[in-house]
């Protein structure tokens, strides 16, 4: 009977401590939540691309293929020789390959028959040009209407424009923006008559790329800005720090 009643005094005694110490660490763990200081940081650059990205298109229409074949490749020729003029590397101009089309027009007559008729033969071609000569490819760009005198049917497209030191730039602004946020949680915590503890979550934002001075908005999945020639890129950290 004593043995029972020792051995029962023991379990008791023993679930006590047990209690105590897991309500001292939910306490604890209470406690450093309640002291947690959360802060987001910022950092932005000003930057300038150094890649330029143009392309064009022109075609040349006719019944004939062979006829269509010669007056797009007098076409290819005026393009480039324009390019070369304008300063560009002629390594960085790039024409694809010849896309070949036959053209019909649909006609439906009065008993509601429909037919077609064959028109000719479309034949178009795109060149390209990527290069690190950002001012020379901008003035081409500009100047191509040139080429339009002349008889070339050619539809160009914007200059987009990259910086090949992206990831550089973002290991910069991670940097910059995780010390903008530890020193929001120190400024904080001595406002509150305390001090900086450990860090105890960081978490990335998204990695934003607009134009400088446009009144571009920012998206959930992120803006990259590819039409304008100077960016500004910006980047956030969310971090919790304890409060000693």
């Amino acid at each position: 009977m004593k043995s029972n009643s020792l051995m029962v005094a023991l379990v008791g005694a023993l679930a006590i401590v047990i209690f105590a110490v897991v309500l001292a660490n939910a306490y604890k763990y209470k406690y450093k939540i309640s002291n947690t200081i959360n802060v987001t940081g910022n950092a932005k650059k000003d930057f300038e691309s150094d890649i330029v990205k143009w392309s064009a298109s022109f075609n040349r229409k006719s019944m004939d293929l062979s006829a269509a074949s010669e007056q797009l490749k007098t076409d290819r020729n005026l393009v480039r020789k324009f390019l070369e003029e304008q300063g560009i590397n002629p390594q960085e101009i790039l024409f694809n390959a010849v896309n070949i089309s036959r053209d019909f027009s649909y006609h439906s007559d009065g008993q509601g028959n429909s037919y077609n008729t064959f028109t000719g033969y479309n034949l178009s071609q795109n060149v390209s040009v990527e290069s690190k000569d950002l001012d020379k490819v901008d003035n081409a760009s500009r100047e191509i209407s040139a080429l339009i005198s002349q008889g070339i049917e050619l539809s160009s497209n914007p200059p987009n424009y990259y910086y090949s030191k992206l990831e550089d730039l973002k290991l910069e602004l991670i940097s910059k923006a995780s010390e903008n946020a530890k020193q929001r949680a120190s400024n904080i915590a001595i406002e509150a008559g305390s001090s900086l503890g450990d860090l105890i979550k960081a978490d990335l934002g998204i990695f934003q790329i607009t134009g400088q001075n446009d009144n571009e908005e920012y998206s959930y999945g992120g803006v990259f800005n590819t039409t304008a020639r100077n960016k500004t890129a910006n980047i956030t950290v969310k971090t919790s720090y304890t409060a000693k």
